[in-house]
């Protein structure tokens, strides 16, 4: 990516946190703007992160994994955060394995940016990594499929002003459909972002996806009879 790009895309992610500490403390806007209530936890270390990121600090954190007991203590190399559907994630090479994980900043505490400095790996690139993932999850051995999903034409507005991912391609838009092309792994993300649409969207290839589509709304049905 263009490093310019790269720093300009940087800098409005901190402009944009800063509006919206900016916008949750004036009250002088709070009767013209209403802001969610449900607010994403973490977000309190963001600027360390940052600050860790941009001058390769290594980290110490605890963790917690909603399925385990207890929390875990971690040495970790930042090397990004992403955000998705208000939730705020770093991404880092964890010591213990030097595996490059995902680490949710609402389960992240006892933050502390030490003073020990660390090397980037010149093989790891976040916005290549997620080219072809919907979300957070980047299973190993993915391979990106052609998706084809079809909207009834009022869903269809809504995704061509806000597409699903950066592989969105219109194949057809008419009065009876909206019809997309994308090119993705199949993620359990990505399944919950398509049972979002309900009957609206339909899955047209690849069957398999379909199939799984499928399911999962019969699944859902079963449990109200």
């Amino acid at each position: 990516m263009d490093s310019s790009l790269g720093n300009t895309n940087f800098q409005r992610m901190i402009e944009a946190f800063d509006l919206f500490n900016s916008l949750n403390i004036s009250q002088d806007l709070m009767y013209f703007i209403h802001l969610e209530k449900r607010k994403p936890q973490g977000t309190e270390n963001l600027y360390g992160l940052i600050h860790a990121i941009k001058n390769r600090h290594k980290i110490n954190f605890s963790y917690q994994k909603f399925w385990e007991d207890d929390a875990t203590k971690r040495v970790a190399e930042p090397y990004a955060l992403k955000e998705f559907k208000d939730r705020w994630y770093l991404l880092a090479k964890d010591n213990k394995d030097s595996k490059i994980k995902t680490f949710a900043l609402d389960r992240l505490s006892t933050l502390k940016v030490t003073s020990e400095k660390f090397k980037r790996s010149e093989y790891y690139n976040v916005h290549e990594n997620y080219r072809h993932y919907f979300g957070i999850i980047t299973p190993e051995g993915a391979e990106p499929l052609d998706i084809i999903l079809s909207f009834d034409p009022v869903q269809g507005k809504y995704i061509k002003t806000l597409p699903i991912h950066e592989t969105q391609k219109i194949l057809i838009d008419n009065e009876e459909e909206v019809k997309v092309k994308l090119r993705l792994c199949v993620t359990q993300d990505f399944i919950m972002e398509l049972l979002s649409f309900g009957n609206r969207m339909k899955v047209i290839k690849p069957l398999s996806l379909a199939k799984r589509i499928k399911e999962a709304h019969y699944n859902a049905y079963t449990q109200y009879k």
